[in-house]
């Protein structure tokens, strides 16, 4: 099959790439040059400082040129399409509603390309990015608008998990597939031919409105069971005495109707999608005057978890951030990706900023860079002047007076013997994603110790600041 891919960032990227690997004929479409110049150049470095996902890059350089290639260009290519994904971004606007303009713009520039083909068979236009339900009736109206003939609208969400795109678009657990008519469906089965009646894979066949509903459906109660944690286990363990946080997971999660999934406590969940399907949710049902209590309060307990610790600091350990450096690990909202989008350690910067530190000590594994073009203002730079970018746990620690952990990368779980090393009492280290496991020798050595869903822990001989 021809397919063309529009948008190639987080998710169309990925798709374009997995999909190239089973022989299709594929199309990544962008109008940004430098990013599809460092796709074309099939080099991992240029390709990770767009899109970092683990084999990603030698996915992409496997089939290049052969069945995956990239163009700013599609005027030439729409003959002879089958099918055309639209993977682009939707943001959210101040009022929680998704800003269309990126998806409606390329939307009418493919129904213009597609209003003069002279090929007529038949074509599917999808949308793959999370969009407000109705969504597919508002790409049939461009359509019709620019006498597109013989076409089928669908939307085929995709659930991945940032970190995992790649193995979770070889092997999905479900795919999830919405048209109008059997001719659709069956383009459509012809693409994901190898999930069609897989023994382990669902595959969905619906309506383009329920396939809309499933992914917001399902991206909201994620975070309602993440945030019920954090509203419900993480205070049970920061107001009771002896409470162990792991041990209350596995109490609860051993029930089989309870997911282990996102059974922990964090400093908030972030990421392109919680966030603003929440914010699209909340604002389609108010607009339809249907109450979203749950929904808000999710919301609302989410983003309380991003600045929270940096108060119990405040009036648990009596710390003033005023004047003090601290130490922030983990930029990217969660650990394998270079992904700031709603990472909590945006806020969680920004309000130290706020607080008056004298310098921000940043570290990342992989979102150094990113980090770096987020935080410029070459207007006013003097605010974030206060960031320093490191190159190891270890560089960014040194000299500082207080260390925050928003990340959870792995190698922040063998940070005790680091900090012991490199800093001295008094001192305090903020958790926000309980890596710190042999916390004991921590605080027996005369450091603080705040962890997200337990009580300050210090020793007898630790110093007020």
């Amino acid at each position: 099959m021809k397919i063309i891919v529009v948008g190639t960032g987080f998710v169309g990227l990925p798709h374009a790439a997995v999909i190239a690997e089973y022989g299709h004929e594929v199309y990544a479409y962008d109008i940004d040059e430098a990013r599809i110049a460092a796709y074309q150049s099939g080099e991992a470095a240029r390709i990770e400082a767009y899109v970092n996902e683990p084999g990603l890059s030698a996915a992409i350089a496997e089939n290049l040129n052969r069945y995956l290639f990239f163009t700013t260009d599609i005027s030439d290519i729409v003959e002879g399409t089958d099918i055309f994904f639209f993977c682009l971004n939707t943001p959210p606007k101040l009022d929680g509603s998704t800003d269309l303009s990126f998806y409606l713009k390329a939307a009418h520039h493919v129904a213009e390309l597609l209003a003069n083909r002279e090929d007529l068979t038949r074509v599917v236009l999808v949308n793959k990015s999370t969009v407000p339900i109705g969504t597919a009736r508002l790409l049939e109206q461009v359509m019709n608008e620019h006498n597109v003939k013989n076409f089928g609208v669908a939307s085929n969400p995709e659930f991945l998990a940032q970190g995992n795109a790649v193995d979770g678009s070889r092997k999905p657990d479900r795919v999830t597939v919405g048209a109008d008519t059997e001719e659709d469906f069956q383009i459509l089965r012809r693409l994901y031919a190898q999930f069609v009646n897989h023994v382990r894979i669902r595959y969905l066949e619906t309506t383009p409105e329920t396939a809309e509903s499933i992914k917001y459906v399902a991206n909201n109660l994620l975070l309602s069971y993440i945030s019920f944690w954090n509203g419900v286990g993480a205070r049970l363990g920061e107001t009771f005495p002896n409470i162990r946080m792991e041990d209350l997971k596995i109490g609860v999660t051993s029930d089989t109707r309870i997911s282990t999934w996102g059974s922990y406590v964090s400093n908030g969940a972030g990421g392109s999608c919680f966030g603003k399907d929440i914010q699209s949710l909340i604002y389609q049902l108010n607009q339809a005057g249907r109450s979203t209590d749950l929904l808000q309060a999710v919301y609302n307990i989410n983003e309380h978890q991003k600045t929270y610790l940096i108060d119990r600091a405040v009036h648990e350990a009596n710390f003033s951030f005023n004047q003090k450096s601290v130490a922030v690990l983990g930029l990217a909202f969660k650990k394998r990706t270079n992904d700031m989008r709603d990472s909590a350690a945006l806020k969680v910067v920004e309000t130290l900023l706020a607080r008056g530190v004298s310098e921000v000590r940043a570290y990342d594994p992989l979102a150094n860079d990113a980090a770096r073009s987020y935080w410029f203002n070459p207007d006013n730079n003097h605010l974030f002047s206060r960031i320093s970018y490191h190159n190891s746990a270890k560089e960014a620690i040194a000299g500082s007076d207080a260390l925050y952990i928003s990340t959870d990368w792995e190698e922040f779980r063998g940070l005790s013997r680091t900090i012991q090393t490199t800093v001295k009492p008094p001192y305090l280290v903020i958790d926000g994603r309980r890596m710190i496991r042999d916390f004991d020798s921590l605080v027996g050595s005369g450091f603080e110790y705040l962890p997200v869903g337990g009580s300050l822990l210090k020793s007898n001989a630790a110093e007020t600041k």
